[in-house]
Parts: structure tokens; C-alpha cells; sequence
């Protein structure tokens, strides 16, 4: 916990987002402080509370029904459960957008507006609402009304396509990226987005939709490889983990295994060179610039790999590090959060449940990755771990002005 003031304690975010994209970005305001009301559907909730194995533990290590996938994208948010398909939950969503800043939804196209709850609905009862729309292909265009998943975008933007080995070598041919990486991307965009609104908002008085397409944002992170192919019209090709640009830039074999090496200019590669006692590679004519290296790279990299195994991976990177020539081990996820630099950073964090979440679940603590985000004055906090399904319900319908009686009926009719 940071006793410093937080960036958006003054923000309302309405959020009836599930799996990752959408949860992923009002994770990203919740841990900048806004408070962010998760609905969520009775008796199953959001579709990741069982996505597993793995499952979360409890205090005797073992596993419980709960996963593990939920709790990367739903901390210090407050959990309620609403059933919006029938019209007293419709009632419910229609106050509290009534009374908050921001909504995020990743329903299909068209699919709120059924309930009530779209954009042009809710604008009538907030005119300052800033609502955003999280699809797969976006709100127009032949594949609006498509479900889309994270791993078909990075099939259809081409992102599989330059993933991977060639398809002539052992273990060739398209693969995903290891993690959602469309679904995480957009949701950053998404709050990216949302502070943008929120800052014409000061300017006009008004909110906005947004609208976040899954395809969109995966043809935009194909970043320099679009602009490669937009501006010459070349095809980029499937290379594993070399670099279209820069040689090398790859993982090369050490003595007792593999290390990365991410040589961005010529200066760099001369270093290399005096380091591994070979200066005259770097004077060779063939070799002296970028663009010879990447013309010559089927020459050089052999080359480069019979001297990359002649030492170890730690040795390498003593000996690399101190003349600034930018390499690394390859580790695996264990290996990284192992790391003295991760682990001086605090990238792995915990945080205890509540009373009510340990007894719902038998989970005493739930850990996760910090927040990236490094604000100065203002840094993102932690207060709530993920919650548990429907667990500040009460607490939230009372701050709308029910009281018990009232919130008991409409949890024995099912609504709640």
C-alpha cells in the first residue's frame, strides 16, 4: 500500500467486461484508484473464474475450484452480481451508470441495446458518460456481428505469420504469441482511450463511445513489420527469433545452453567482436554496417554462434554487460520472477483476501504481477485483492439506496 494520494480516486467505473481485454483495462484505471464496479452474472460470474488448471490454493496447498486465470485482471475492483437480462437488473445497471464516469462493455455488437443498455440508451441518463465498447471486429464494417477471440485475430492480422520458425526447418510453421497478447494490447488502448475522453470531457462537458476493435488493435501492434510490407509491398516472412532488421538480434548457443543478443547498431557490434577477440569481423566490409550484416547474415551468424559456445551464459554476460552490448539469459517464467532485478522492482506481489473471500473460497492471499505503471506523485495502489463472485453486492446496492430488506428480495427473486 502507497500513502500517497492515488491518480483517479474520483472516478466511477461501470464494469460489465469479462475474460481479459475489458477487465484487463479497467484493471489498469482500478489500480490508478478508481473504483470500479465489476457485474457480474449470478451464480457463475465472469467466464475466467473457471478457466483452469491452475487452480488458486488453499492455506493447506491444495486446489480449489477457483482459478487462477481470473485474478490477473480483477484486482481492486468491488464484484456484484446482476442478472441484466431481466428488467429489475436493467433498472439496477441504468442507476448506476446513472452515477459514474466511465462504462466498459464487451457484450456483441447490438447485444446491450436489447436490455436498454447501449450507448445511445444510457446517454439519455448520463449525458456525461464515457462508454466503451470492446468487440472483435468492431461496431461496423462485414464482420461486426463475428464473436472474436484473441487467438483468431492473431491469426487473421497476420501476427501468426511472422511467428514462429520458417516452415522449412524442424518445428516450423505459424504459431500464437504465449500470451493474449491482442486481448492485452487492447485493453490498453482501451484506457488509453478513456483518459483521452475523459480529458475532452473537462473541455465540453460531454462524454463519448469508444469503440475498440480486437482486429484493429492486432493490425496495429504488426507495428514496423506493416510498415515494412505497407511501404515496399514485401511480404514479411516467418525467421524465429531473429531480427527482419538487425543481425544479429537473436538467441545464439552458449556453452551450457542459449543466450539472447540484441546488437542495435554498428558501435555495439564492434564491442561484441573485441569482446569475443575477433575485432576483425567488425572491420570486414561484409559486416562493418547493419545493412551489409543483414545482407551477409547467412555468413555471419554461423560464424558468430562457433564463438557464442565456446563460454557460458553468465560468462557472456559478465562479459558483455560492462562494455554495454545488450544481451540477456532466456528464462523461463519461474527463472524470471527469480531475477535480482524483478524481484528489486517488486513485480510479484500479494495480497490477503478479505474475511468473507478467505471463508467463500479457503484462499488466504492471491499474487500477482504489480502494476507497471510508475507514477511519481501518484502511484497506483493496492486495496482490494480480486474478489470473490458477488461480494461486495450489498455493499454497492446500499450506497445506491437500497436497504436490506429491499436487496434480500431481489436476491430470493434471483436478480441479484
Amino acid at each position: 500500500m502507497s500513502d500517497k494520494p492515488a491518480a483517479l480516486p474520483h472516478l466511477k467505473v461501470l464494469d460489465l467486461s469479462r475474460v481479459l481485454a475489458g477487465p484487463w483495462c479497467t484493471q489498469i484505471l482500478a489500480d490508478l484508484g478508481a473504483d470500479v464496479v465489476k457485474i457480474e452474472r449470478p451464480g457463475s460470474g465472469d467466464d475466467t473464474r473457471h478457466w483452469g488448471p491452475p487452480f488458486l490454493k488453499d492455506a493447506e496447498g491444495k486446489d480449489t475450484e477457483h482459478a487462477a486465470y481470473y485474478t490477473c485482471a480483477n484486482r481492486n475492483k468491488r464484484s456484484i452480481t446482476v442478472d441484466i437480462a431481466k428488467p429489475e437488473g436493467q433498472a439496477l445497471i441504468r442507476q448506476l451508470a446513472e452515477q459514474s464516469d466511465v462504462l466498459v462493455e464487451n457484450f456483441k455488437v447490438g447485444g446491450l441495446a436489447h436490455y436498454g443498455l447501449d450507448y445511445a440508451s444510457l446517454k439519455q441518463v448520463n449525458p456525461k458518460l464515457i462508454y466503451c465498447s470492446v468487440t472483435g471486429f468492431g461496431q461496423d464494417g462485414p464482420y461486426a456481428e463475428r464473436a472474436g477471440y484473441d487467438l483468431m485475430v492473431q491469426a487473421m492480422s497476420g501476427m501468426m505469420s511472422i511467428t514462429g520458425r520458417p516452415d522449412e526447418v524442424p518445428g516450423g510453421g505459424p504459431q500464437r504469441v504465449g500470451v493474449a497478447l491482442t486481448d492485452i494490447f487492447t485493453g490498453v488502448y482501451a484506457a488509453t482511450a478513456i483518459l483521452a475522453a475523459l480529458e475532452v470531457r473537462h473541455r465540453t462537458g460531454e462524454g463519448q463511445h469508444i469503440d475498440m476493435s480486437l482486429l484493429d488493435v492486432g493490425m496495429a501492434i504488426l507495428a514496423n513489420q506493416a510498415g515494412g510490407f505497407l511501404n515496399t509491398g514485401q511480404v514479411p516472412q516467418r525467421q524465429g527469433n531473429s531480427h527482419p532488421s538487425l543481425v544479429p538480434y537473436q538467441d545464439m548457443p552458449t556453452k551450457d545452453g542459449a543466450m539472447l543478443l540484441a546488437i542495435g547498431n554498428d558501435g555495439q557490434f564492434a564491442r561484441f567482436c573485441e569482446v569475443a577477440g575477433q575485432p576483425a569481423l567488425a572491420q570486414d566490409a561484409r559486416y562493418a554496417t547493419n545493412p551489409q550484416r543483414v545482407a551477409h547474415r547467412e555468413e555471419l551468424v554461423p560464424q558468430l554462434m562457433a564463438i557464442t559456445r565456446t563460454r557460458t551464459t553468465a560468462e557472456w554476460i559478465a562479459a558483455l554487460e560492462h562494455r554495454a552490448v545488450p544481451c540477456g539469459p532466456i528464462n523461463d517464467i519461474a527463472q524470471a520472477f527469480a531475477d535480482a532485478q524483478v524481484r528489486a522492482r517488486g513485480l510479484a506481489i500479494e495480497q490477503p483476501r478479505s474475511d468473507k473471500a478467505r471463508a467463500a473460497e479457503g484462499v488466504p492471499a492471491i499474487r500477482s504481477v504489480a502494476s507497471p505503471l510508475r507514477l511519481s506523485a501518484t502511484p497506483p495502489a493496492l486495496r482490494r485483492a480480486p474478489p470473490t463472485l458477488g461480494e461486495h453486492t450489498d455493499e454497492v446496492l446500499a450506497e445506491l439506496g437500497l436497504d436490506a430488506s429491499r436487496i434480500a428480495a431481489l436476491r430470493g427473486a434471483g436478480i441479484v
